[in-house]
């Protein structure tokens, strides 16, 4: 018996207004999360993958806003809710883990008393059982000494020990959906591994569902169940990840895995002087994109008729689907 979608994300279109005339950021972008799976949302920066997250949690910048489509929450759409609805969620039913810690925290508030706050504001707190619990917390994320760490400023702990304090918050309330945005960015790879092992062992505790954002196909492979692949503000492949880094369909999609340096590729194992492979081009300005597919000015397989028609959306099986004129093609062949 198949159950709902934790989160539903449908033809969801995003655009902004920067005062001259009105731009498109997310055009039709649709996924969804089953609970307590990871989903990889992937993509190189300007693709919507932030943009995403924040339409979602309702904290689009002033000027962006929600044309169309829609966002569930457990059935429930968030578009329709009004402010103060939402502001219940955040932080108790869905959190976000932001970028760059150092200016996400407040500089002039203890870490054990950011973390209090959620718990306070969602869970009608005191002060000390507050105290407590954001202890708890830092121990969770583990964190050494918590009982001193808790009386630290954001400027006191290192990098890899802000990001746990960020996660700590976001999972104080043990929300259904978390999403982590870029959460090792900047932090070495022994870091990197220690907060991602974090992630799969709490997801796993309180049964967690995550939307990964990351440009680490690495990651991908590591972390997420299910995968989205974002380009210029649509959903260029969606899929199972063994499905989706097995069998890339979209040209974009191979792009990006054709980047990632790996020990070994088989007969093209990396040699001295070997050159690693790169995706040509920048993603377009927001308001210039293609009349056609808009990967078509980087796509090596690109035609005539990809730059001229916008592409269907083909499913292969059951749960891959690919925004590609050629696959297509090869479809019908």
């Amino acid at each position: 018996m198949s159950t709902a979608p934790l989160l539903e994300v449908t033809d969801l279109v995003v655009e902004v207004d920067n005062g001259k005339r009105i731009l498109p950021v997310l055009d039709g972008v649709t996924f969804s999360v089953d609970a307590g799976r990871t989903l990889g949302l992937v993509g190189e920066s300007g693709c919507g993958k932030s943009m995403t997250a924040l339409a979602i949690m309702g904290l689009l910048p002033q000027g962006f806003r929600v044309k169309s489509g829609d966002i569930k929450l457990d059935g429930k759409s968030l578009l329709s809710m009004g402010p103060d609805a939402l502001r219940k969620l955040r932080g108790s039913v869905m959190s976000m883990v932001f970028q760059e810690p150092m200016t996400s925290l407040n500089p002039v508030f203890t870490v054990g008393d950011q973390i209090g706050e959620a718990l306070r504001l969602h869970e009608h707190l005191n002060a000390a059982d507050a105290r407590t619990r954001a202890i708890e917390m830092l121990r969770a994320v583990q964190i050494p000494a918590p009982e001193e760490r808790v009386d630290n400023y954001p400027h006191q702990l290192s990098g890899g020990m802000r990001q746990r304090v960020m996660i700590a918050m976001a999972l104080a309330c043990r929300p259904r959906l978390l999403i982590c945005d870029e959460p090792t960015t900047a932090l070495d790879v022994t870091v990197q591994a220690q907060i991602f092992s974090l992630l799969e062992t709490l997801q796993k505790e309180m049964g967690t569902s995550i939307i990964l954002i990351t440009h680490d196909l690495g990651a991908v492979a590591e972390m997420a169940d299910d995968v989205a692949v974002l380009y210029a503000g649509k959903r260029a492949e969606a899929g199972p990840v063994a499905t989706i880094l097995d069998n890339p369909s979209h040209p974009y999609t191979r792009g990006l895995m054709s980047c990632t340096p790996r020990l070994r590729l088989g007969s093209a194992a990396l040699t001295p002087g070997h050159t690693l492979a790169e995706v040509r081009g920048m993603v377009p300005p927001l308001g210039q994109f293609e009349a056609g597919c808009r990967f078509s000015p980087r796509c090596p397989m690109a035609d005539a008729h990809c730059h001229a028609a916008p592409p269907p959306d083909v499913h292969l099986g059951a749960s891959q689907t690919v925004l590609c004129w050629k696959v297509t093609q090869e479809q019908a062949a």
